[in-house]
């Protein structure tokens, strides 16, 4: 499996800002000789006045740092993107051996997703607005692109969905894009969905809603023929306090006609009862072969795989986990690969 098959992460939460309390730093349990004996300070300051602090985090919320997305280039595997929660996007050009950020002067930093032309690496499409369901989710301004592998972008649209959740681009015709977006995240709003451009971003049309309440957090484009594609829904809602995940609009579905008309997907073997998120992949050494990711039922996130395009899905191998009843705990983070079928489905994280 390459880099650019295993390394398909998906969602990270990420706080908007955090508050930092400087603190004197205090001796580590434990004496040597009968002596204190001081732990290492982390990130300490080269100024000798400010080195006996250190910084604390105290909210609103301890989940900084984390990663989004991670993009490697297909037609060149050294070329790699990674988008933070609320961190903007870095670039490395060696294989991970080094990073530069490369989205410093726009007007927001929360990244979705990362998408990578699969001849030209220079052309990437970035999603901003991160699409999972923190309370300290950070929304974004639409989705950018570069010609010129990270030197300038250009804000080509969707600025009111907050949030991208994928982006997928037609390796037969790399001006059709599909995204894929939750929309907002604390009230109801139309702008959310599955979009799609026929001319590389100019123009944007809606071919998949639900309603208000529901937006779209995952599709996947069948490797043999760019036509088919599986989409999963995703009914939420936050408010300041609670979280609630998961009901009717939440699906996976196929579409055979690129976006045209829409078919939910209920083989037999789907898990009864309400959803919550779906990461959903099609394995790349055989179009048949569909993973689906399903937060259902009592005992957690189900992976669903089945021959024949999903027409009857099955339990996939080890494939109960820990979670929880309807949208509580589960397949909050996607993280379906694309690999093959002795590999292909991975788990993912827990949080709200």
């Amino acid at each position: 499996m390459t880099l650019a098959e295993s390394l398909r992460l998906a969602r990270r939460a990420a706080p908007m800002a955090a508050l930092t309390l400087m603190s004197m730093a205090l001796p580590a349990q434990g004496r040597r000789g009968g002596e204190a004996v001081t732990g290492p300070m982390i990130n300490a300051s080269v100024d000798p006045l400010f080195r006996p602090f250190r910084f604390r985090s105290i909210g609103p919320a301890s989940m900084g740092g984390r990663i989004d997305d991670i993009a490697v280039s297909e037609s060149d595997p050294n070329t790699i993107y990674i988008g933070y929660a609320v961190g903007g996007v870095f670039k490395s050009e060696n294989n991970g051996t080094t990073f530069s950020p490369v989205f410093t002067e726009y007007s927001v930093a929360s990244i979705g997703d990362i998408a990578i032309h699969p001849t030209n690496p220079n052309i990437v499409y970035i999603g901003t607005g991160e699409p999972n369901n923190r309370q300290t989710s950070s929304f974004g301004d639409g989705i950018y692109k570069t010609t010129d592998g990270g030197k300038t972008f250009t804000n080509m649209g969707l600025k009111e969905v907050q949030s991208i959740a994928r982006i997928v681009i037609d390796p037969r015709n790399p001006e059709v894009v599909y995204v894929a977006s939750p929309g907002h995240l604390f009230g109801p709003n139309p702008d959310r969905g599955v979009y799609k451009t026929t001319d590389g971003g100019k123009t944007w049309t809606k071919i998949k809603y639900i309603d208000e309440n529901t937006g779209f957090t995952d599709i996947t484009m069948d490797p043999s023929n760019s036509n088919v594609l599986f989409a999963s829904s995703y009914q939420r809602r936050r408010s300041g306090c609670c979280f609630n995940g998961g009901g009717a609009g939440s699906a996976l579905w196929r579409t055979d006609d690129g976006g045209k008309s829409w078919n939910k997907v209920n083989g037999a073997g789907m898990p009864p009862g309400t959803y919550g998120r779906i990461a959903v992949e099609i394995s790349r050494s055989n179009a048949n072969i569909v993973y689906a990711q399903i937060e259902a039922g009592e005992s957690g996130t189900p992976i669903a795989a089945r021959a024949g395009g999903a027409a009857n899905m099955e339990g996939a191998p080890d494939a109960a986990g820990p979670g929880g009843p309807g949208g509580g705990r589960g397949a909050q983070y996607d993280a379906c690969n694309n690999g093959g079928p002795g590999g292909g489905f991975g788990r993912g994280g827990f949080g709200g």
